[in-house]
């Protein structure tokens, strides 16, 4: 298996809807946590677009914030350190979160 998940050939860029808790939807749209760690349930791959929607866990219920993040690099889990069947996402700013598009930050 290769380390970097590329845009396939097969299927066009998603955009893939993500809950995200408070502490961690700020440090992301902050610009001090560049990266998402997912199952990877949901073949993410280079080029796709994640919509991250801020959940409160604590009492079940999204606040209605999100923004974008562009996925510009995937490690694959089995190697290391990162588990199988789980995946490191890096992230960049994209056009929606420039004041182009319908970020709710």
């Amino acid at each position: 298996m290769s380390d970097v998940l590329e845009t396939a050939p097969s299927r066009s860029p998603m955009v893939h809807d993500l809950k995200c808790w408070p502490e961690y939807f700020a440090a992301v749209r902050d610009g001090f946590k560049p990266f998402e760690v997912r199952k990877n349930d949901r073949d993410f791959r280079v080029g796709d677009t994640l919509r991250l929607w801020e959940y409160d866990p604590a009492l079940a219920l999204h606040t209605g914030k999100y923004f974008h993040r562009r996925v510009t690099y995937a490690l694959a889990g089995g190697q290391f350190g990162v588990e199988d069947g789980f995946v490191v996402l890096g992230l960049s700013v994209t056009k929606q979160d420039l004041g182009d598009g319908d970020s709710k930050a």
